[in-house]
């Protein structure tokens, strides 16, 4: 067996876990790199705290993956604990023996996942068979756990994970998706029951599932909910020394039921470091996350400031800095745009929010479409997806005055471009929209006045930089809502303001117009 054991002095070239393609954008599988990354993070701040001691030589620590896909994060725990732990306990076989069945333990997420992980970490998808590396084995699993559960289902919805009865009430020919670190009343209980014992990990570390997919929606359409957050939430409930966890960064400012989330996040104070990638294709080649992906290292006996790192290629700098992270109603990512918010935010002038509508301005859906031609009882043009119909007043449901002023509308999505320098709007922008007019909800209003001189102040001034560097540090993903508006300040529109004069205004320095145009792309107006 210790030729088998020296698995973690192979070389592996190439590492399959680089050459595996994901199975989905919800279940992203971690790269080596970016795990690897986590994990320096993760012990460069146990040195900190512990006078410089090496985690990776203490044979008491443990390091459980609740959502194991690959196993890369536990196999490369292994690796380090099978260098540092060489004078410690000598032995190869009886040090990695120790290794995985005292200090390293998985959940597997699915059934396939939980092969792949025991595969990577144990050289066999049997932790007891005859090519494990591992000698005291006498189950299966080993410490890699996986059973199919089920829904608890009350209605249509699981009481765990808010999934739909139409999508995940299956057969048993197909995964249930109903993960078990959070299928649970008591997560410690659940831990004891897993891996016998009273099971106080040290460590958790991992990258949890995205979303579910939902049911319903307008024709039948659907949309997925965030589950991410929910394996946080138990995590922090297994009263971990430190919590490693790569999240999509939608919850910095929005997402679907994520405000009690957020809000827990940045006013715990716990998290220690936070490490943001803008643009998700950095660290997970291929797969398209909206708004970004980040990992935090969250400290159970922190109290205090976050170090913020932003890591992002071409023209943006990289920056690191410690600062509170519940100094705004949301998290701002870029710590650049820090001093320029500050004071923004410092002459206390009321926010251009308040002039944005909501979804469906005129409580009308995406796929209404009026009559092809203007007559009598139909005299309102109305601006639709791709289309440009006719509606009488009667098909508006809400706002209905604001048909007979000047408005201005933008598209209440872009495509969800995340090269720098952002553009904000589509290519159309924000446009007048004149009196006897009105849209569905795939625009918003963002203003609306009696004259079209404000009109197409408002415009001039949504096209800046300024405004829309602003906007950015609220938008997350492709969506445009009233609350991305909230950094905004609500100016005059008496005239036309440009970029020139906005920085002298509030004083914005050389050095962070630079940042705003290495950001913000100008308009081709």
């Amino acid at each position: 067996m210790s030729v088998q054991a020296g698995f973690a002095l192979r070389g592996r070239n190439p590492d399959v876990l680089t050459c595996i393609a994901n199975l989905s954008n919800d279940e992203v599988f971690t790269p080596p790199e970016l795990a690897n990354r986590m994990l320096d993070t993760l012990a460069q701040t146990w040195a900190d705290a512990n006078e410089g001691a090496d985690i990776w030589s203490d044979p008491t620590v443990t390091f459980l993956d609740p959502v194991a896909k690959s196993g890369v994060f536990l196999r490369e725990i292994t690796s380090r604990l099978t260098r540092g732990l060489g004078a410690e306990i000598p032995d190869l076989q009886e040090r990695v023996d120790y290794i995985l069945t005292k200090q390293v333990f998985g959940i597997g997420v699915t059934y396939l996942t939980s092969l792949m992980a025991r595969r990577s970490v144990y050289c066999s998808k049997h932790a007891d068979g005859e090519h494990s590396i591992v000698d005291l084995f006498s189950n299966d699993a080993g410490n890699i756990w996986f059973e199919r559960l089920e829904h608890t289902w009350v209605g249509d919805k699981c009481v765990y994970c808010g999934g739909n009865k139409r999508d995940y009430g299956r057969g048993p020919e197909l995964e249930s998706h109903a993960y078990a670190f959070i299928h649970t009343d008591d997560i410690n209980t659940r831990l004891a029951e897993l891996f016998g014992g009273d099971m106080q990990f040290d460590v958790i570390i991992g990258n949890p599932p995205y979303q579910l997919g939902q049911s319903g929606g307008e024709s039948g359409g659907g949309f997925a909910m965030p589950i991410y957050q929910k394996f946080v939430e138990a995590a922090m409930s297994a009263d971990p020394r430190y919590l490693v966890m790569v999240t999509p960064s939608r919850w910095f400012t929005g997402g679907r039921g994520l405000d009690d989330f957020r809000t827990s996040m940045l006013s715990g104070h716990h998290i220690r470091k936070l490490v943001d990638f803008p643009n998700a294709a950095d660290v997970f080649p291929g797969v398209n996350i909206n708004g970004g992906a980040s990992f935090f290292l969250w400290d159970r006996d922190h109290d205090g400031d976050c170090e913020v790192t932003t890591v992002a290629e071409g023209p943006v700098q990289r920056l690191a800095i410690t600062r509170p992270l519940d100094e705004f109603d949301i998290f701002v990512r870029r710590n650049e745009a820090i001093s320029i918010l500050r004071k923004v935010r410092a002459k206390s002038e009321a926010t251009f929010s308040a002039r944005v509508s909501t979804i469906q301005p005129f409580g009308v859906r995406t796929l209404f479409h009026g009559h092809e031609k203007k007559s009598a009882s139909h005299p309102i043009k109305f601006y639709g997806s791709g289309r440009v119909t006719w509606v009488s007043k009667n098909d508006l449901r809400q706002n209905v005055e604001w048909a007979d002023k000047w408005k201005v509308l933008v598209a209440a999505a872009t495509d969800g471009n995340e090269n720098y320098p952002l553009p904000i709007w589509d290519k159309a922008g924000p446009f007048v929209s004149r009196p006897g007019e009105a849209c569905s909800e795939t625009y918003l209003v963002t203003y609306v006045t009696e004259t079209e001189e404000e009109a197409l102040n408002a415009v001039t001034y949504m096209n800046t930089r300024f405004f829309r560097f602003l906007v950015s540090l609220r938008k997350v993903a492709q969506h445009n809502k009233w609350q991305n508006f909230s950094f905004v300040p609500d100016l005059p529109m008496d005239r036309s303001w440009t970029d020139e004069e906005l920085y002298a205004r509030y004083a914005i320095t050389g050095d962070e117009v630079a940042f705003i145009q290495s950001m913000i792309r100008p308009m081709d107006v």
